[in-house]
């Protein structure tokens, strides 16, 4: 079959011949064929909308073109140079990595003077830190499976400067001369509790992975444990996490941090909350999403 392939205002662009029983991938290798700027991942192809406020559907990946397309016609849009999400969160947690040794390292050039001996909160804020974003990094390349396997270029430099700028801000403040400690009782909880969740989150994230078998985008019910309360106990075990550490490193920068990483974390799990139930809707033999159980916060949201 013929498959011809506009922009959203509606210009040709290219015209590709494929089988009858061709799918999405196939048409991106065809259009890749015939300009090889737009290589397969920075392909996007949505159905012709039949009015201007109709949302326009994505092409499904795994049903045959012959079986969506009625006039033999997709949306392209270009979805600009692509980066793998991996490569993305390897970048942006290798930054936090290097910044906060460096305040150590270069105490007369950033504080003007020579940093005394750490006292034992500022050292555990270290460890902490520098533990957190080891096995972020670990979690990335030997853990985490991606459903879509690249991202656009430039949310390198948006999510590097969030990671990278609130570790430089938070090291500044917890290695400063002046840097004044919390009780040693109240320490001693929320670092024992900061420990408590990361080794949770950690746990939650290898249970999600063990859902997905390898090389696939399959997608099931997380059950038991945390999962019975919250679609995203993950992201509720790293905010108690940070929320602990911050409560025993007490720096204004990292209670920033915390604020604009919980709400983006509540973002995403309320989003993935959605997804689960309209994937898992208890029609035509699939399984129902337990009804009773919340996105982030049990019992409440």
């Amino acid at each position: 079959m013929d498959v011809t392939i506009v922009s959203r205002s509606g210009s040709k662009i290219a015209q590709v011949s494929l089988s009858e029983e061709a799918k999405l991938r196939d048409l991106k290798d065809a259009f890749h064929k015939t300009n090889k700027k737009y290589y397969p991942e920075r392909q996007r192809f949505t159905l012709p909308a039949t009015s201007s406020s109709e949302k326009p559907l994505p092409v499904a990946e795994d049903v045959p073109l012959n079986d969506q397309l009625s006039d033999a016609t997709v949306v392209f849009k270009d979805m600009g140079p692509q980066i793998s999400w991996r490569g993305v969160f390897v970048i942006e947690y290798l930054g936090p990595l290097l910044i906060f040794p460096t305040f150590l390292m270069r105490p007369s050039i950033i504080y003007g003077t020579d940093l005394p001996p750490l006292i034992e909160q500022q050292y555990s804020g270290f460890v902490a830190f520098m533990f957190h974003y080891v096995k972020r990094e670990l979690e990335t390349l030997l853990v985490h499976k991606f459903s879509n396997s690249t991202m656009p270029i430039m949310n390198v430099f948006k999510n590097s400067m969030y990671y990278w700028g609130f570790a430089a801000g938070i090291a500044y403040f917890l290695f400063h001369p002046l840097y004044t400690p919390v009780t040693m009782g109240r320490y001693a909880f929320c670092m024992a509790m900061f420990w408590f969740w990361e080794v949770a989150n950690f746990v939650t994230h290898a249970y999600l992975s063990s859902l997905r078998p390898a090389g696939t985008k399959v997608r099931k019910i997380p059950r038991d444990g945390a999962f019975e309360f919250v679609s995203c106990p993950n992201y509720l075990f790293e905010i108690l996490a940070w929320m602990f550490f911050n409560l025993f490193t007490s720096t204004l920068v990292g209670w920033a941090f915390f604020v604009v990483g919980s709400a983006q974390m509540l973002v995403w799990a309320l989003k993935k909350h959605k997804n689960y139930q309209a994937e898992f809707d208890g029609k035509d033999g699939r399984e129902l999403y337990p009804t009773g159980r919340k996105a982030l916060i049990p019992f409440i949201l």
